[in-house]
């Protein structure tokens, strides 16, 4: 398990997934660039300060599992997965290409690392839900995170598995919202409201932390809290920015799922401190 409490450190391996995640959107030319960059700080945080895993032995038994059931979001997953040693990170640039294992959603089946194949929205929560009960029964120590989005809080689904995991006290669980306000159609609020998030998590029965998604001080306490709870599922409410680090991405639904282009990508870099 990785432990430097280095946000420096965690800084930088942010940074490398944000640009390693847009290089191969662009390489692509189709990906959903803004939901990769506004988790990419979650991302990090997990893999290269929280998580129980071993590039070298990616199934052993008692590991800790990820699920990003935002699926689109997967080009950070994959860059992190890369920055960590499961693969050369270079592979990723094949993304969304006829017979690559990166596809514009995750397949566990393709790409060592990948714990859940998700992609319709609320699957990889309930698929969560599911590993962290076969935990339960197996005596298994490792931990199950799965994160989601704001956008893909409008799936019952979610609520369904949302209540199971509270009734069956899965405090081997935790779940990292995104909740960086925007989905492919605009605002969230505007498209269907999910809030009060926080409110409606502890109604169901859940731990809630509310942390700001980009501060990693914040992000290492949600954790490290949510392992404490012995009761109660955790929900780690994050708030973020859509497209965080790239200007003109930032804030903006319209970069939800659009390629950047060549001067696009340039500048994007650039903002980022540049591809080195």
């Amino acid at each position: 398990m990785v432990n430097t409490n280095n946000y420096a450190e965690l800084a930088e391996r942010a940074r490398r997934i944000r640009i390693n995640a847009l290089k191969a959107i662009h390489a692509a030319k189709s990906g959903h660039p803004g939901g990769s960059l506004s988790a990419a700080d979650i991302i990090a945080t997990l893999y290269f300060e929280v998580l129980n895993i071993d590039p070298q032995e990616p199934d052993k038994a008692d590991r800790d599992k990820f699920i990003i059931s935002k699926g689109h979001a997967v080009p950070a997953l994959y860059a992190a997965l890369g920055e960590r040693g499961f693969y050369d990170v270079d592979d990723m640039m094949t993304l969304r290409q006829v017979d690559s294992s990166f596809q514009g959603h995750p397949n566990m089946h393709k790409v060592p690392g990948i714990e859940m194949s998700t992609g319709s929205l609320g699957q990889g929560f309930s698929a969560a839900v599911g590993m962290a009960i076969a935990g339960k029964i197996d005596n298994n120590p490792g931990r199950v995170y799965v994160l989601a989005g704001d956008g893909e809080l409008q799936e019952g689904i979610v609520w369904e598995a949302a209540m199971q995991a509270a009734h069956r006290h899965l405090d081997n669980l935790a779940a990292i919202v995104d909740l960086n306000g925007l989905q492919i159609d605009g605002k969230v609020s505007d498209v269907k409201e999910v809030g009060p998030v926080d409110e409606k998590f502890k109604s169901f029965g859940w731990n809630v932390i509310v942390v700001n998604g980009h501060n990693y001080e914040e992000l290492i306490r949600a954790f490290a809290e949510a392992k404490e709870c012995k009761t109660a599922p955790t929900a780690i409410i994050a708030h973020t920015h859509k497209g965080k680090g790239v200007s003109f991405m930032e804030d903006n639904a319209g970069w939800h799922g659009k390629a950047p282009g060549d001067e696009e990508l340039a500048t994007a870099i650039e903002e980022l401190g540049g591809d080195n």
